[in-house]
Formats: structure tokens, sequence, C-alpha cells
């Protein structure tokens, strides 16, 4: 990635495994990505974030995502049920949302498309796999594609 003309965003990982989360914010590190990572450990409190509710009520603790990297399998609020939100909300559906999880169904996958995802990822299970993905979303989603503006 050129982080000469990259663009920088917010990326808002959901992912109730704090392993998964550390795994992503060093596979960033290492993309030298441009913009800050931002974590919630589940649907709700992804909606929480979003909506700036509860501890995320100011807009420094919730800058609004460029990029949201959803896991499905989740405590309280899974990932399907906040996809179904975010994608029905006007103020929030037009947010790129890549699931990236364990599942590899073809159900899953499927129903992911339908509710409105953006991507599809199977998480690696390798860190240098991790890297690998990191950057090519990255490439992607801040150097290729032009994004809406944040509200």
């Amino acid at each position: 990635m050129s982080t000469a003309t990259a663009k920088s965003i917010v990326i808002l990982m959901a992912d109730d495994d704090a392993d998964d989360r550390l795994l992503a914010k060093d596979a960033l590190d290492e993309c030298k990505l441009p913009g800050e990572l931002h974590f919630v450990e589940n649907g709700e409190e992804l909606l929480d974030y979003l909506h700036r509710r509860g501890k995320y009520e100011t807009m420094t603790m919730s800058p609004r995502p460029g990029l949201i990297l959803l896991d499905l399998n989740m405590p309280r609020k899974d990932g399907r049920e906040a996809l179904r939100e975010i994608k029905s909300n006007p103020e929030l559906r037009r947010i790129p949302v890549v699931v990236l999880t364990t599942s590899k169904a073809d159900t899953d996958i499927a129903q992911i498309y339908d509710l409105g995802a953006n991507s599809f990822i199977s998480k690696p299970v390798t860190f240098d796999s991790l890297v690998k993905v990191m950057r090519v979303l990255g490439d992607y989603w801040c150097d290729i594609v032009e994004l809406p503006s944040k509200k």
C-alpha cells in the first residue's frame, strides 16, 4: 500500500475474541495502514458505538468508521443481527461491512450477502496470512475505492 496516497480511515472491529483482536491489531500495524483501529466486543457494543450511546457518547470516543470488520459469532448480539440493524439504518447503511469470521458455511455466506455485507472473508489461520488479508483490505478500502463522506 502506498502510504503517501492512502486515505486515513477509522476501522471498527467487532470481535469477542481478545486474541483475534490482538492479532488483527498486530497485522494492521505490520501493514502500516494509515488510520486508527477501534474495537468492540459484541453486537450490542457495536451498535452503541455507531449510535454514540453509553460510553461511546462523545465523538472522540466513537469516530465514524470508514470500515467495519465484523465477526459473526459473538455474545449478546451476534454479527448477523448487528449487520441487519446496520444495513437497515439510513444513517449507517453506507458504512462498508466486511465479515471476518471462522465460518465457511455456504448458508452463512449467502445470508451475509443477503443482509448487505460488502465482503465475506474466512479468518486466516496463520499470522502471515492475516497480514496479507489486512494488507489487501487496506489497499482496497484506503487506496482504491471512494467512500461516502462521513457525517
